[in-house]
């Protein structure tokens, strides 16, 4: 495969998972926000930049709203809903030939509802926000269902070869990274507490938290609706059937970077299968008492640069590769 065919199919994914984390974040804790006092509420909203990777350029400054609204609609920002979606269809357009047309369709459709020209006016957009029955959270519903239906499509319609290995490597990737970060801006305050009775406030930091990642219902259904830290670390970073955890999204990547291995990888893939593999391999076999025992927040920052030096491997090998390289392997 081309190496510009792979860079673009690979960040279209991306840019997609996070439009749908940033979405997810932002609604929950829209919803969370009017059952908390207006200091815990300050809080939240800055745990939220930290769990996007504190974007440049953005600070929380007391305007929950306007927060919402520079995250949703301002298309420098970089992890904002319609930058994402922007970027994902300029990387589809470059491989409209690679994509199937159904795909195609559904990005751009998603594209043209979160640029019409009325969504690009900040006055009418600060008005769809405040609106009580045509909010923000209707609007990141649509949104979060629209990526959902995307990857839906993209199962079904695209031939499952090395184009659709690297789509998944390109979500898991985004999904690993994301996750690593939300339990690293939980951490403080969350864990820290751990020994203490959790008053009503931390349960709903806690089901926050496994909303934001979409796990709330199937933690209960694994754990009941006692909400414990160490089972939620347990269950966010370990649980090998949950779509959003670490462990799922790790081990996800691995499988579709040792498909694309297979076909093209050579000799020159042993660094990135190395990588990956010893990743996947602290997951499985670690425990959450050991992490816990240690730094839980330096174990999550392992986690992220080790998640860097695949992507840069993956670089190095299928997309930013000299000529020389590629005729040795």
């Amino acid at each position: 495969m081309l190496s510009r065919v792979a860079d673009s199919l690979y960040w279209m994914s991306r840019y997609l998972e996070r439009a749908e984390h940033t979405t997810r974040l932002l609604d929950v804790n829209l919803n969370l926000m009017l059952d908390e006092p207006q200091t815990i509420a300050d809080r939240r909203w800055q745990r939220v930049l930290l769990a996007l990777g504190s974007p440049q350029g953005v600070k929380f400054q007391g305007d929950a709203i306007a927060l919402v609204r520079k995250l949703t609609f301002e298309p420098t920002t970089s992890c904002s809903v319609l930058a994402c979606i922007m970027s994902a269809r300029e990387n589809a357009r470059h491989v409209r030939e690679q994509i199937s047309t159904e795909m195609w369709q559904r990005l751009n459709s998603l594209y043209l509802q979160v640029t019409r020209p009325e969504m690009q006016s900040d006055m009418h957009a600060e008005a769809l926000l405040l609106q009580q029955n045509e909010g923000p959270t209707e609007f990141l519903q649509q949104v979060r269902e629209g990526v959902h239906q995307f990857q839906g499509v993209t199962d079904s319609t695209m031939s499952h070869g090395e184009g659709w290995q690297f789509i998944q490597v390109g979500r898991f990737m985004e999904r690993a990274s994301a996750t690593a970060m939300l339990l690293e801006a939980y951490q403080p305050e969350l864990w820290a507490k751990q020994d203490a009775l959790p008053d009503s406030n931390e349960y709903l930091e806690w089901m926050g938290l496994l909303r934001s990642a979409t796990a709330f219902e199937a933690y209960c259904k694994v754990y009941t609706a006692d909400l414990a830290p160490d089972w939620i670390l347990e269950f966010l970073l370990l649980d090998a059937d949950f779509p959003h955890s670490l462990r799922f999204s790790i081990d996800a990547m691995e499988r579709a970077l040792s498909a694309v291995q297979e076909v093209s990888g050579g000799p020159r893939s042993e660094k990135l299968h190395r990588i990956s593999g010893r990743l996947r391999a602290t997951l499985s076999y670690g425990s959450v008492d050991e992490i816990m025992s240690g730094d839980v927040v330096m174990y999550l920052r392992e986690i992220q640069m080790q998640c860097r030096e695949i992507h840069n491997a993956i670089y190095e090998l299928y997309v930013d590769y000299s000529i020389q390289a590629a005729l040795a392997g």
